[in-house]
């Protein structure tokens, strides 16, 4: 049975009266390079036990993070998420309307949004942040569009190395703009100018920290450039544990955050959903995208929470707005919330040193072994290692044997001579000194 409830004789009265011949001439418009000629590849329909069995066959395939030793980071970043967490983002308090356009039945999901946005300003050194968006990477995008609506300038600088995923996100939104946008090199050892490609024309610089490598960049000197020739410093941090432990942006000179909010009370999750951080000055809040919840009081003087601003498309003309994202993360901001709340600024600063020593002692293990440099001079819970072998081929084979290594350079740059013997390694609170062990012996086996 097809759950269709339209006869034949339905859909002709319906192409009749919209004026087409038949279906095919809805797709009129979609080249027929793009068409497809026959139906998708797929198994044909069944019973919810067989398609249950077979799901869970598919995922049976995979290998979770939570079952090897996983050393894996560049933006995804496995820390441990009490179970709390889980109980309380289920609670109907907080858990309310999908979207708060009506405070009185909205306070709980408004509540934690503006305690979310304080949090997410305080981590940043910012003065305002938003509701959040849809991940890092487009939090990154949406910087950069944020950074030209403010000069009124084209040009971006991007960073040699920021995380690849988001310097595609940013180049796929600037691509039908006059942007002149500049990539710079693949900088391995984070030791880039970026301050000598900014001119009169340059709206913004992008860079990150620590970057995709896992080098700390001190970046005042950098946003002092930028400055002296009117152009805005964006800051992006993929990892937010480490805002626990490292100066803030803000505290730099940077006049956009942009940030992964995942590793806080979000996990791995195959890849989402995840959580975008924006935060700014206060100044350029009118042209920051997506929601900000603010504190108001009511007809009784009792304090309670509305939507301040919402400069998105669906509420004001389409041209005025300045973004057609249209929600925000709203769980994945409410766990985030909940778990920084549960830490607090104490237990959230010893996370972060408990991630910094991991990491620490996983590279006073590893350096030396079998010809293997540790390419870092700074880093916060992630640093790069380059082996005397591909990168690729090694992971696969300690992947096969219960130990995720880290990432090859040449899975983020396919094909970069450059990337093609690194590895990208990361160490959390997760990573005992038994896994650490477990990781330089499978290294010293392999290339003995």
């Amino acid at each position: 049975m097809r759950y269709l409830p339209l006869t034949d004789a339905d859909r002709a009265e319906m192409l009749r009266v919209i004026g087409v011949a038949g279906i095919d001439d809805l797709f009129a418009d979609v080249p027929r390079a793009a068409r497809m000629t026959a139906p998708l590849d797929l198994p044909k329909h069944a019973g919810e036990i067989e398609v249950a069995a077979r799901l869970q066959a598919l995922a049976d395939r995979n290998r979770p993070a939570s079952g090897a030793a996983s050393f894996l980071g560049c933006g995804a970043y496995r820390h441990h998420v009490p179970a709390s967490v889980d109980y309380l983002i289920q609670r109907g308090e907080f858990l309310t309307s999908y979207t708060p356009y009506q405070p009185e039945i909205s306070q709980g999901t408004l509540q934690y949004l503006f305690e979310f946005q304080t949090q997410v300003a305080l981590l940043t050194g910012m003065e305002i942040a938003n509701a959040s968006l849809y991940d890092g990477a487009s939090a990154a995008a949406e910087a950069v569009l944020m950074a030209r609506r403010i000069t009124r300038r084209a040009g971006v600088v991007l960073s040699g190395a920021l995380h690849p995923h988001w310097t595609g996100s940013i180049a796929t939104l600037l691509r039908f703009s006059d942007a002149g946008l500049v990539q710079a090199p693949l900088s391995v050892a984070g030791d880039e100018d970026l301050a000598a490609q900014v001119t009169e024309e340059t709206a913004c610089v992008v860079v990150q920290n620590p970057d995709v490598f896992g080098h700390v960049r001190d970046l005042a000197p950098l946003a002092e450039a930028c400055h002296e020739k009117g152009a805005l410093l964006v800051a992006c941090v993929a990892e937010s544990v480490s805002l626990g432990a490292l100066t803030p942006p803000g505290a730099m000179g940077a006049d956009i955050v942009a940030g992964e909010g995942q590793g806080i009370g979000n996990g791995l999750n195959f890849g989402g959903p995840y959580l975008g951080l924006l935060a700014t000055r206060e100044r350029f809040v009118r042209q920051m995208p997506g929601r900000v919840s603010g504190e108001t009081v009511d007809a009784e003087g009792r304090r309670g929470y509305v939507l301040t601003l919402s400069a998105r498309e669906q509420h004001i003309r389409r041209e005025r707005a300045t973004s057609n994202i249209c929600t925000n993360s709203g769980l994945c901001a409410l766990a985030f919330t909940i778990h920084l709340a549960l830490l607090g600024e104490v237990g959230f600063k010893r996370l972060a040193r408990i991630n910094h020593h991991r990491a620490v002692t996983l590279a006073d293990r590893l350096v030396g072994i079998g010809g293997i440099e540790v390419l870092n001079d700074t880093f916060f819970n992630e640093f790069t290692l380059r082996l005397p072998v591909p990168a690729a081929p090694l992971a696969d084979d300690l992947a096969r044997d219960g130990i995720f290594a880290g990432v090859p350079g040449d899975r983020l740059w396919p094909g970069a001579d450059a990337a093609a013997d690194l590895l990208i390694v990361a160490a959390t609170e997760l990573n005992s000194p038994d896994q650490i062990e477990a990781l330089a012996r499978a290294l010293e086996g392999a290339l003995s």
